[in-house]
């Protein structure tokens, strides 16, 4: 290469990317005249542009992990906080027509910030957060919920209506409903009921045509795919129909906290791991594990927290705990009898007598620093090596920063069969682990420092967990395991992470999205590709 075109490259670089800028301009005035020309229910009022002063505060709101608010984080064109169909209908009209790309945000919990962050394409984000109403019918058990509404604001809803009646999904109170049910929606009364999209009855969607189509119009392949088939693949859902399931009046709780050795620690865990097989249908059983802050020189020590919920009263839980689950001691003075609706309360760590109104917060009640989260799941119990292998790792990083989560299944799980919705972790599966790691250091060595000791724990992990694929949990999203291509991608680089979510479910999603969106225009770093789109 000559003088003269070495230093044309830096011009030519200056040039394409003044001349993105310019058509980025471009094309961000001609969406909005677009939108504004809908006249859709004063349209304009829920539009939000860089320069509005309230833009940054509107966008940082609902989200969750400050590795995706910095500022060489991607920013969307525009934020349109929609207050009905009309507003997404435009939108994705709009957007359709000048070549933006879409993000749906409900709750902004998403792991890799796919709800409103997309990188190196202009995009728009579809808000939810206004469209929220919770509308219950107890005579019929049933409920609908528009996707804007956060976990906590559902059951606030059922609970409002019924105390006795609930619906199976996730611990967090601010957790999005949309992106939640989307992805599966597991539960603390998923061993007696099965997860959330096992109780979705009918649907409300927009599709890539801005119809509003429900179950019936919709058809079953689109129903099945919607429901646990990830998120901004196959359309904007706006409202879920939840069927209710009925609970106890009261029920009973306890988060019993052990402080033990490593050795120690092996042994009650790899017990329980036997124990969850024989449990009843009725108890739910997670361990949150950390490293303890060491009091004993020269010894690891963890700390577990065994949390369970019971759908029965104290007396039948101890007898049932004594029968299956002794080592771990538990006594009556460990177990509080409340409400189902207490208990969303409770598990969401708040302390005890919190209001009930804290679950229409859509505040999380935790510091939203910086994180990284992977999944697994166990098919056979770990062996005491392995458990011995990952207290090690756990003493290399500070107390606090990392926890595991181990979340036993089994139970209703196992008579549903993997083909019956997306979301394929059934029969065979004994318990689910959730790896995180937090931190507050900004920057890329901090980043480098802590991802990297995820990734090392999770290879780590390799020989003890499932296999062919190796499975993970797409609400617990995860771009370590692949992403697509800018634009469209292959199926053959797409599987590499689907079936990993979906196991075999991934080809029906395959040929739903390219029924339904056979353009793609639906998408994301991991949204299902269409076949047509290669």
């Amino acid at each position: 290469m000559n003088s003269t075109s070495c230093l044309m490259i830096p011009f030519l670089v200056i040039f394409l990317f003044s001349f993105s800028r310019v058509a980025s301009a471009d094309r961000h005035e001609d969406f909005l005249q677009c939108l504004e020309s809908q006249n859709f229910n004063s349209i304009s009022k829920v539009i939000y542009t860089p320069i509005n002063s309230s833009y940054s505060s509107v966008l940082q709101f609902s989200i969750r992990n400050s590795r995706f608010n910095t500022n060489a984080t991607p920013k969307p064109l525009v934020i349109v906080t929609a207050l009905n169909v009309a507003h997404i209908q435009a939108t994705i009209r709009c957007s359709e027509k000048h070549g933006l790309e879409i993000r749906v945000r409900s709750g902004g919990h998403d792991y890799e910030g796919l709800s409103y962050v997309a990188v190196g394409v202009p995009f728009v984000v579809i808000d939810l957060i206004n469209m929220r109403t919770v509308t219950v019918d107890v005579a019929n058990k049933t409920a609908w919920i528009q996707t804007g509404a956060t976990l906590g604001e559902v059951y606030y809803g059922i609970a409002e209506k019924s105390r006795t009646l609930a619906f199976p999904a996730g611990v967090c109170p601010t957790v999005g409903a949309g992106g939640h049910i989307s992805g599966g929606g597991t539960s603390m009364i998923m061993r007696k009921y099965g997860i959330a999209v096992d109780h979705i009855i009918d649907a409300q969607l927009i599709d890539v045509k801005g119809r509003i189509l429900d179950r019936a119009s919709m058809g079953e392949d689109l129903f099945w795919a919607i429901r646990g088939g990830g998120g901004n693949t196959f359309g904007v859902v706006v409202a879920w129909k939840l069927e209710l399931v009925p609970v106890p009046a009261s029920v009973t709780v306890f988060n019993v906290t052990r402080i033990l050795t490593g050795h120690d620690a092996t042994k009650l865990i790899h017990r329980w791991q036997y124990a969850i097989e024989k449990f009843d249908d009725d108890l739910f059983s997670r361990i949150f594990i950390w490293r303890a802050n060491s009091n004993q020189e020269g010894k690891i020590m963890i700390q577990a927290a065994f949390t369970s919920l019971f759908l029965g009263g104290v007396d039948r839980l101890l007898s049932l705990m004594q029968e299956s689950f002794p080592e771990l001691g538990l006594v009556k003075e460990d177990c509080i009898e409340m409400s189902w609706i207490e208990s969303t309360v409770y598990s969401a760590q708040f302390p005890r007598n919190t209001s009930l109104d804290v679950l229409l917060s859509r505040i999380p009640g935790y510091s939203t620093g910086f994180f990284k989260g992977k999944s697994d799941f166990v098919r056979e119990p770990l062996p005491e090596i392995a458990l011995e292998g990952i207290w090690e790792r756990l003493n290399q990083i500070d107390g606090q920063l990392a926890e595991l989560q181990f979340t036993a299944y089994g139970g209703k799980m196992d008579e549903i069969a993997e083909s019956s919705t997306p979301f394929p972790h059934r029969a065979g599966t004994l318990f689910q682990i959730h790896y995180a790691i937090n931190w507050d250091e900004e920057g890329i060595e901090a980043y480098a420092k802590y991802t990297s000791w995820i990734r090392k724990l999770y290879s780590y992990m390799t020989p003890y967990v499932s296999k062919k694929p190796r499975r993970a949990y797409v609400n617990y999203r995860d771009l370590d395991l692949g992403v697509n291509n800018i634009g469209n991608t292959s199926y053959k680089q797409a599987s590499i992470w689907g079936s990993k979510y979906f196991k075999n479910n991934f080809d029906r999603l395959v040929h739903v999205k390219t029924a339904v969106d056979p353009a793609n225009f639906f998408r994301n770093e991991q949204s299902i590709p269409a076949l047509s789109s290669w």
